[in-house]
């Protein structure tokens, strides 16, 4: 969530960067499309479009290549959907953050029957830091950028950072550049060039810290709900296999096992009928008709 977050604010706050560097355009004319196509919650990801005079920028960070569905298939089904809104010419761009040697990183189509789909991919860890050391808004992805020296990378994108002039942007990127070194940067090592002080004052640290303790709020009540429905659906459970045992007798243990997945509606339906029950045969016809 933390480096999602990061990402959209760097793109949302400086598009002008990202477009000169992944379209080599200087157009100023830029507008941030929502993300209203996502039609699945994508955490492990940032998602972005920029929309310039005849040309759509799809820009996807991504951690770890693994995701749900298959990142080829949604980068199909982005396009399908952007160019029968937009129709026009759409770049993608999907930029892997963090060095893996998972074959992932290196697929860059969807392919099936009579269907192929091509799209770029970046692996930061194999670019070249100076250009991303030229504008403010790419200063905290050279953190991540190819080197022999990290520690002498990290050095320099500090100095860099600290060259900006203008206050709240300098204190901003050198958030953004902290968290983003912290994929692959220890936090001591972090702290010996960055001003750890950043990141507690800056409006963007605050942004990020409030979503994620929403998300965490959020989260903490779906666990909530659902582990109020376990707990229900397992007194529900115990309750009905007491009752069968008084109406039937022992209940064999392979009926047991099929009433451990019933659910609690299902437990509860259950309720209303087994007192019409007279053997476990009656037990297990029920059970089939709810099952199939």
């Amino acid at each position: 969530m933390t480096y999602d977050n990061t990402l959209k604010y760097l793109v949302e706050q400086y598009p002008e960067d990202f477009i000169r560097y992944l379209l080599a355009s200087d157009a100023t004319d830029i507008q941030i499309l929502k993300t209203e196509l996502n039609q699945e919650p994508i955490r492990a990801d940032s998602v972005t479009f920029l929309q310039t005079a005849n040309q759509i920028l799809h820009l996807e960070f991504q951690t770890l290549p693994a995701s749900t569905p298959p990142l080829p298939l949604r980068m199909l089904d982005y396009w399908v959907r952007l160019y029968r809104q937009y129709n026009c010419d759409i770049e993608q761009v999907v930029i892997f953050l963090k060095p893996t040697t998972s074959e992932g990183v290196f697929v860059n189509e969807f392919t099936a029957r009579n269907t192929t789909h091509r799209y770029r991919v970046i692996r930061i860890w194999e670019q070249d830091p100076e250009p991303l050391m030229l504008s403010p808004g790419l200063l905290p992805l050279a953190t991540l950028a190819r080197t022999d020296s990290p520690q002498s990378l990290l050095q320099q994108v500090a100095v860099q950072v600290s060259m900006i002039e203008e206050a709240a942007t300098k204190q901003s990127i050198s958030v953004c550049t902290q968290l983003l070194a912290g994929l692959v940067f220890e936090p001591e090592l972090i702290r010996q060039f960055l001003r750890r002080e950043d990141m507690r004052e800056s409006a963007i640290y605050q942004e990020i810290l409030q979503e994620g303790l929403q998300e965490g709020r959020e989260q903490g009540i779906e666990q909530g709900i659902e582990q109020g429905i376990e707990q229900g659906r397992q007194s529900e459970l115990r309750l009905m296999m007491r009752l069968l045992t008084r109406r039937l007798g022992s209940i064999n243990s392979q009926l047991q096992s099929r009433l451990q997945e019933l659910s609690l509606a299902e437990l509860e339906d259950l309720g209303e009928v087994l007192l019409d029950f007279a053997s476990e045969a009656d037990l297990m016809n029920w059970l089939n008709r709810v099952e199939a």
